[in-house]
């Protein structure tokens, strides 16, 4: 029975290396699969890229791509063996709903790979939706600089002061970034 997986975790912490690993594992055995990574990331040129060096070409969704009706019309021309994807925080609900029909009708694993809060420490649409319905959840880890486990993203300015207010999507890498625990983000931002 196929499932939908949540890999979820900070910045940092290796989801994209861990996703690539997964592709990796599912194409050396001779099975066919596909990737997906969020348009809004337009740093990737539409690759999923590692910070460790590994990388692969991805599909790109937009915030109005039907992955059902795309993947189905993919795995109907060639079987598909898994679906991956990565920056799943920026998929809406209804594309979460899509990727838990894939593994319910369509009988293909898909594994989502993605952040759980932002900056605020508030969930993310796709992430909320993720971690409400997807048969597994798996927490990745990253480690804060005083050696506790990392789950919060803290967002900095260009002289690395904490952001307390934005949107709540603006895309980064550790320029941008800190992976802290819960205790540090929180004197970070003076809660």
């Amino acid at each position: 029975m196929a499932k939908l997986y949540f890999y979820y975790a900070s910045m940092n912490a290796g989801k994209s290396a861990h996703l690539l690993q997964a592709d990796f594992n599912y194409r050396e055995r001779g099975m066919r699969t596909m990737l997906w990574t969020a348009a809004l990331d337009s740093r990737s040129g539409g690759l999923v890229k590692s910070r460790i060096g590994l990388e692969s070409a991805a599909h790109r969704f937009h915030s109005d791509t039907n992955l059902w009706a795309e993947v189905s019309a993919a795995h109907a021309a060639e079987p598909l063996d898994c679906v991956l994807v990565d920056e799943a925080q920026f998929l809406s609900g209804a594309q979460v709903w899509q990727l838990a029909r894939l593994a319910d009708e369509g009988g293909i694993p898909v594994l989502c790979y993605g952040l759980r809060t932002d900056f605020q420490g508030e969930l993310f649409p796709g992430s909320a939706v993720l971690l409400g319905i997807a048969d597994a959840l798996v927490e990745l880890k990253a480690v804060c600089h005083c050696g506790r486990k990392a789950t919060m993203n803290l967002r900095v300015d260009e002289s690395g002061a904490p952001v307390k207010q934005g949107q709540q999507t603006e895309i980064g890498g550790n320029e941008r970034y800190l992976a802290l625990c819960r205790k540090h983000f929180t004197q970070a931002l003076g809660r």
